[in-house]
């Protein structure tokens, strides 16, 4: 029998436990085809895009667990605080990713997305926890994949390391200027300790997964 004893201390409405359930309830939602056009819906929040195939081996290790290759959030504000006119921000980041995904010639039936509603604070909150958590690749070392093409600025600067691996978007490009041999070895290295970690995160991970096939629809 231990002489002190101290009880556990918990507050369920701090920013980490607001993230954690955040997290959670994301992860218990479907996971969605790509394959087909995704039908329109109103809304911002929470949005990941996961690796489901066989054919790219690259991201192979990532088929069966709940590591996203990217994770982001759609809005209803803008940088500047300013509300967004755009009464479709979650479903447009979406079809641009997706668009991205088959111009980068991966196979777009191979890839899932997992969407959830948010008020903005609470779709801040756990973009940060996946991120932190999952550190997604194509959030920490493939970066680019989400960036915008704005001009002829923007269309000259350097090609992202997403685009140098992953070549093909309809966009122009100051140059190559990374090494692709490196970026997939650092890849490889990263989702290898991403999976080594992968029972460490504070929330649960759902024992099953649901699937919803838009082509079905």
């Amino acid at each position: 029998m231990p002489s002190e004893y101290t009880p556990a201390s918990f507050d369920p409405l701090s920013t980490d436990q607001i993230a954690n359930t955040v997290c959670e309830t994301f992860e218990r939602q479907p996971l969605v085809s790509m394959t087909t056009e995704i039908p329109r819906f109103e809304g911002s929040g929470l949005y990941a895009l996961y690796y489901r195939g066989v054919d790219v081996a690259l991201y192979l290790p990532l088929a069966g667990l709940q590591i996203p290759v990217y994770v982001g959030q759609a809005t209803s504000n803008s940088a500047t605080g300013a509300r967004v006119r755009e009464r479709f921000p979650l479903h447009s980041r979406l079809k641009q990713h997706r668009i991205s995904i088959i111009e980068g010639g991966l196979p777009i039936d191979e890839f899932r997305f997992r969407a959830l509603l948010l008020p903005d604070v609470h779709a801040n909150l756990g973009e940060n926890g996946l991120r932190v958590g999952y550190q997604p690749v194509w959030n920490s070392i493939l970066t680019g994949f989400g960036s915008k093409e704005q001009g002829a600025t923007t269309r000259q600067s350097r090609k992202s390391k997403w685009d140098t691996v992953h070549d093909g978007r309809r966009r122009t490009h100051g140059g190559v200027v990374h090494d692709v041999e490196a970026l997939v070895s650092a890849v490889k290295a990263h989702i290898e300790r991403r999976v080594d970690g992968y029972d460490a995160l504070p929330w649960l991970h759902p024992r099953t997964e649901t699937f919803l096939d838009l082509d079905a629809h």
